[in-house]
């Protein structure tokens, strides 16, 4: 088994993979990337046992077919120090030790048997649910909903991204009880009506990979498992079980007031401000009345306190509502349009801030966040 290959094309393509490894690996065989040769095409694949990302990596020339298993960290670690080169790969059956011959020198890298590695996950034949998805909406959705995913291990189903499809739009959500995401694509629509919950890690990985794709992705799930099949890429993961709350019964419907505000100039104001709250609850104060936004805080056990003013638009009564900086601040970021309008009714229900308007017409962002109680 032997092939030759580009020095940076191997390395793009095992550092994208590479994100997989854990550093917590039951299973030794794990800390390795798995490498086959087939028909003149190299696969490579990284795994944890909960997900799996496959590449094909274009090679320059091959001889034979094979398994081997190669130590991720080193080949890395040596990959990244080569200039643009032919490398050439040269595995002894026998051994399994690899040689890896450049223009200059000779490097000695111990395998594995390739047959160890753990077995992809297969598709259930009959529960089996798929659709095309244009990568940039998925991209999409993935980047406005990562951020609010939870760290919770009692619940375990917030910790991931729900997506849910029907016949009119495409559905990711996320939420850690504090702040809620809803981001629809009107353009991304399915015969089948279903849904699933995918994890953190992968939601990650695919938000490394999807920029580069240009074309469609197939999505496919069962009850298990979702596998992601790109031009250069597949990843499979398995899907957080349980059954996502009902998001939609806490997006409150009657907001009667509503700011309109400079989404910069707002967040550069709490980024000012926040710094003078206190750092075990990161409480901000907005007063709303007469077009005209007070954003305070304070800590009283330092003697500090900031207050700014800042003009708006606003439609309703005079309004104090508490909110948590950290959060507010991840939800600005999160927002692409230049003016951002913030929906309340009253300071114990949550707020909504939605984009002024949004960059596509397919698309529908609504982002939550739970008020906090003001101490008066």
């Amino acid at each position: 088994m032997k092939f030759v290959v580009s020095s940076t094309e191997i390395l793009g393509h095992i550092q994208a993979i590479s994100r997989v490894i854990s550093n917590k690996n039951t299973l030794p065989i794990l800390d390795n990337f798995l490498f086959e040769l087939k028909n003149g095409e190299l696969i490579a694949t990284a795994s944890d046992l909960e997900t799996t990302l496959i590449t094909t990596i274009p090679l320059d020339a091959s001889e034979g077919d094979g398994v081997i298993a190669l130590p991720a960290k080193i080949l890395t670690d040596t990959l990244k120090e080569f200039p643009e080169q032919p490398l050439t790969f040269e595995v002894d059956p026998q051994t399994l030790a690899v040689k890896l011959s450049t223009e200059n020198g000779k490097f000695s890298i111990p395998g594995q048997n390739g047959d160890d590695y753990p077995k992809n996950p297969e598709k259930g034949q009959d529960s089996v649910v798929n659709i095309t998805v244009a990568s940039e909406v998925l991209l999409k959705g993935v980047n406005k909903t990562l951020f609010a995913t939870a760290d919770d291990e009692l619940r375990p189903v917030m910790n991931g991204i729900f997506i849910e499809l029907n016949n009119n739009d495409l559905t990711f959500v996320a939420s850690d009880a504090h702040k809620l995401v809803r981001y629809k694509r009107l353009d991304g629509r399915s015969e089948v009506e279903s849904s699933f919950i995918l994890p953190k890690k992968p939601a990650s990985l695919l938000r490394n990979i999807l920029p580069k794709e240009e074309n469609p992705v197939l999505v496919e799930f069962d009850d298990k498992n979702a596998f992601f099949t790109l031009s250069n890429y597949k990843l499979i993961c398995r899907l957080v079980e349980g059954k996502y709350p009902s998001y939609g019964s806490v997006i409150p419907t009657n907001n009667p007031f509503k700011l309109t505000i400079d989404r910069v100039e707002l967040y550069n104001t709490l980024k000012r401000v926040s710094v003078f709250s206190n750092p075990a609850s990161n409480l901000i104060k907005f007063e709303l009345n007469n077009n005209e936004l007070v954003v305070s805080a304070q800590d009283i056990d330092f003697s500090i306190s900031a207050r700014e003013r800042l003009m708006c638009q606003y439609e309703g009564e005079a309004l104090e509502i508490g909110f948590k900086s950290v959060f507010l601040l991840e939800i600005l970021q999160n927002i692409s349009s230049s003016n951002v309008v913030v929906a309340l009714s009253d300071p114990t229900r949550a707020g909504l801030f939605l984009p002024y308007d949004n960059e596509n017409a397919d698309e529908d962002v609504l982002m939550l966040l739970m008020p906090m109680m003001i101490n008066v």
